[in-house]
């Protein structure tokens, strides 16, 4: 194997971690998204309950 090829191995591997790191990121951020919408739906499911609870305890009082 000469220096040409060597450099040339080298560039190859070198834009296909640039293509894994952009992967990467962008997986990074769908899951931050993901993440954030779980949290939402949380808060509304949270927030849904304690307004229930507190009808259940007004009809009951």
């Amino acid at each position: 194997m000469n220096d040409a090829q060597v450099e040339e191995i080298k560039r190859h591997f070198g834009v296909v971690a640039e293509a894994l790191r952009s992967d990467i990121r962008q997986i990074a951020e769908g899951h931050s998204d993901i993440r954030r919408e779980l949290r939402e739906v949380r808060d509304e499911f949270r927030d849904e309950f304690k307004e229930m609870r507190a009808l259940m305890r007004l009809s009951f009082s």
